[in-house]
């Protein structure tokens, strides 16, 4: 029954701003690791955000700067501020959650295409 669903993707200009959101059923984000990845065509799915709720956050170095992740736990949503957007963010961004020693859900993704 658990189910997350990503939205705000879209089509975009580079230079521009996007707000991922994931919101979870189910399941309660307070109670998971939450992260983001991105798939971009041809590649293998790669780490993108991580917040847990130990309170540590972490970024892979090519969004760093420029992507926070956040959670809004009373509205049981995980987000992702994208700012300054380069072509090469471009991909499907997948939202996940980790029980600690439970199960791993996904969303089904939600594209992001940055164009010049």
């Amino acid at each position: 029954q658990v189910q997350l669903v990503e939205s705000g993707g879209g089509l975009v200009q580079a230079g521009e701003s996007l707000r991922l959101s994931c919101a979870a059923s189910g399941i309660t984000f307070s109670h998971c690791t939450m992260a983001w990845y991105r798939q971009a065509p041809g590649k293998q799915r790669e780490f993108v955000a991580q917040s847990s709720n130990s309170g540590s956050t972490n970024y892979a170095d090519s969004v760093k700067g420029r992507f926070t992740i956040s959670t809004e736990n009373a509205k049981n949503t995980v987000y992702l501020q994208m700012n300054s957007l380069k072509i090469e963010d471009t991909g499907v961004y997948y939202c996940k959650c980790k029980v600690l020693f439970g199960r791993v859900y996904w969303g089904q993704g939600t594209q992001v295409t940055v164009s010049s």
